[in-house]
């Protein structure tokens, strides 16, 4: 029998998982929220892959519960993650992976890009969506693991905060309102290199974000979370001390 893999969070997300994981074989044990960690560590100490499927909101509480059998093995793959988020914890051969697909709760999964992955456990989360053909790829170096995890960033945050004036879909927001667009993301880009601590290639992130509008266009720009990523961005902005001014301006148009 393969090693199980252990899920903490089946939501819609987790659940794709789960399925690909029992296509390969792998027993899987889904964790909710509400259960001990602890308790499931004891009767599965060393699973293949534990992979930390909850919400954005979620996920620093459930670091720092994650049990110290466990702390070889994770594997993260929320919006808005950057090297900062687990840097603080005692985890080894991290896995992450930056999720290209959407699955809303009776709707099959809905394919955007190939969804990259970097670390010990990215063959076998793969393997796992590969299973379902959900296109994945591996990555090797950690700056090609930045250069992801940034795109998604400027991606879902540009959309979701220039959409909270516009509307719409990517494609309306890109073709018709290019401007706005364009000045939200050199906010999101002037935040997300504070948040990296780095410089980064601006203009290829901005390509790798059109290429994900491209890819569904008819996406709609905001959604419920959209009002607390503007929130989120503005007060991390504050603490950089960063004029982020597109992003202000939105924030007082919708006041």
């Amino acid at each position: 029998m393969k090693p199980p893999i252990v899920i903490i969070g089946i939501g819609e997300m987790g659940g794709v998982f789960a399925r690909g994981f029992l296509r390969l074989g792998h027993p899987v044990y889904p964790i909710p929220r509400n259960l001990a960690l602890e308790e499931v560590a004891q009767e599965v100490p060393y699973p293949a892959l534990v992979l930390v499927a909850v919400a954005e909101g979620d996920l620093h509480p459930v670091l720092k519960q994650i049990p110290e059998s466990w702390q070889n093995r994770l594997a993260l793959l929320q919006n808005e993650l950057l090297p900062r988020d687990w840097q603080p914890y005692p985890f080894a051969d991290l896995t992450i992976i930056s999720v290209w697909f959407e699955k809303k709760a009776g709707q099959d999964v809905k394919v955007l890009l190939p969804s990259p992955a970097h670390g010990p456990g990215a063959p076998l989360l793969a393997s796992a969506l590969k299973a379902l053909a959900i296109p994945a790829q591996v990555l090797t170096t950690e700056a090609e693991l930045l250069f992801e995890l940034v795109r998604k960033n400027v991606y879902i945050l540009t959309v979701n905060i220039a959409g909270l004036i516009t509307g719409g879909d990517v494609a309306t927001l890109w073709n018709q309102h290019q401007g706005l667009a364009k000045r939200v993301a050199k906010d999101v880009l002037d935040l997300q290199e504070w948040l990296a601590g780095t410089s980064l290639p601006r203009e290829r992130l901005i390509e790798g974000m059109v290429a994900a509008i491209e890819a569904d266009p008819q996406h709609k720009c905001t959604g419920r979370s959209a009002p607390a990523r503007l929130e989120r961005a503005l007060q991390l902005a504050g603490e950089a001390g960063l004029e982020v001014a597109t992003l202000r301006e939105i924030a007082h148009q919708r006041i």
